[in-house]
């Protein structure tokens, strides 16, 4: 899934820009949407995430500096992540965070805190974190705070400032786009993806394909995609 330099779209001015130009862009967009002198105001944390290991899936997410850890695990569920209901978890300056505690877990010697805790308690601008979802067929998740700031008006929203386009995957057989994942052979490189005529000779199966989907978690576990929350802005 190597290539061309990922790109993506701005929701603010729906521009696209290569995945390393996007916040120099967005920092620009943000600035001309600041809010009027004596108009209301929200503190706000500008997120960047990206797929650990899959790093052309990312997204720039503006965050309400009140709301909880349990929002922002909630909103990468909603978009990137939800298949069958699994844990997950954010590590935050060597602390884990995860949605139910149980007081007599151990992880590792440490005792993980629930995700009640909110954005302005526990981040701060610089600061890299990490998310995991499902804890046998886990997706990590990477996340920088890249700036804290004023976003005009109230809202208690995740908002979407920019997110990756499809990355161009072809299929293995023909070099058509592969619209379907083969769950079983995903690990061994290529051959996995596939066109809808060639899936349909596949070794594995039809049981074993997913749909081809903008997310880190494509292919795994049951996860056929999430909410399209990309052009709402």
């Amino acid at each position: 899934m190597t290539g061309p330099m990922s790109t993506g779209t701005c929701n603010l001015c729906g521009k696209g820009f290569a995945k390393n130009i996007m916040s120099r862009h967005l920092k620009k967009c943000l600035q001309e949407q600041a809010a009027s002198p004596g108009g209301k105001t929200q503190k706000t944390f500008w997120i960047n995430v990206w797929g650990t290991y899959l790093p052309d899936y990312w997204l720039h997410l503006e965050v309400p500096a009140s709301a909880k850890l349990a929002d922002l695990d909630q909103f990468l569920r909603d978009i990137w992540l939800e298949c069958c209901g699994h844990l997950s978890a954010f590590s935050i300056n060597e602390q884990r965070y995860e949605v139910s505690v149980d007081p007599d877990y151990d992880y590792w010697g440490e005792r993980p805190k629930n995700m009640k805790s909110r954005f302005y308690t526990v981040l701060k601008p610089g600061l890299k974190f990490d998310h995991e979802y499902d804890f046998g067929t886990t997706t990590e998740l990477s996340l920088k705070v890249v700036a804290e700031q004023e976003r005009a008006g109230q809202s208690k929203e995740i908002r979407v400032l920019a997110r990756n386009n499809p990355p161009d995957i072809r299929c293995f057989k023909c070099d058509k786009p592969a619209t379907q994942v083969c769950s079983q052979c995903i690990y061994e490189g290529p051959k996995a993806w596939l066109c809808e005529q060639h899936a349909e000779r596949h070794k594995c199966g039809e049981d074993m394909f997913l749909p081809v989907v903008n997310s880190p978690r494509v292919g795994q576990c049951g996860y056929t995609g999430g909410a399209d929350f990309g052009n709402e802005f």
